[in-house]
């Protein structure tokens, strides 16, 4: 959620992620992480909620035992398809192939709407699936977010508005990356859920947003 915060500064907007810190509300003092203002960010360009220090969060409900952005104050636990507890476990253990699904990788974030504008262009009739009962010419896409980039699925307002407008099915964070509608421990299982959970006809693999590149060869 997105709040605006007094400082001494002046007034400063801020990200918080209430499945980590707790839900803000008018009047608490909350700590932030002010990186990315100091350094100019682009995509960035919030401060970070890191703690309500008069409140605690609610602590962890429900079945899961992967532990994203592991060993950081905010490590995230979350239910991977792949796991032992999860019900698709057993459709995940022995699988090992994408069935003839599509995959298209990008560097950017950022191209990922342009993907699906190509994808659903590309053919008369074709279009975004609106369900699990596919018309003629539907399709269903999923988008596989590695953890370059952001980490919380939660920051792409791309995502947010692909999914308001059925052009996007659902999200599968996997690595370190979380908050999709499906977790994975591997791009490879995450493309498997992509296909065998979600049921996607095509699958578009990419980053988080704010990408970091050093200009070098191999950076």
């Amino acid at each position: 959620m997105e709040i605006e915060v007094s400082t001494e500064e002046g007034v400063v907007r801020a990200l918080a992620y209430p499945a980590l810190v707790g839900r803000p509300e008018p009047g608490d003092t909350v700590l932030l992480n002010t990186t990315a203002l100091a350094m100019g960010l682009g995509t960035g360009g919030y401060a970070m909620v890191v703690a309500l220090p008069n409140r605690l969060p609610k602590d962890p409900q429900g079945p899961g035992h992967l532990v994203k952005a592991r060993y950081t104050p905010l490590q995230a636990t979350v239910l991977g398809a792949d796991e032992q507890d999860s019900p698709f476990h057993e459709a995940l253990r022995e699988a090992d192939s994408l069935d003839g699904m599509p995959v298209v990788v990008a560097d950017l974030h950022s191209a990922l709407p342009a993907i699906l504008c190509g994808l659903y262009g590309s053919g008369p009739g074709r279009g975004p699936g609106r369900g699990p009962g596919r018309g003629p010419g539907e399709v269903r896409v999923a988008y596989v977010m590695l953890d370059g980039g952001a980490l919380p699925a939660w920051f792409s307002m791309s995502c947010a508005r692909l999914r308001e407008i059925g052009w996007l099915d659902g999200v599968v964070t996997v690595g370190q990356a979380f908050g999709g509608d499906v977790e994975a421990v591997t791009l490879h299982t995450g493309l498997l859920a992509a296909r065998h959970v979600m049921g996607a006809d095509v699958a578009v693999v990419t980053q988080g947003p704010g990408n970091l590149g050093t200009g070098t060869r191999w950076g």
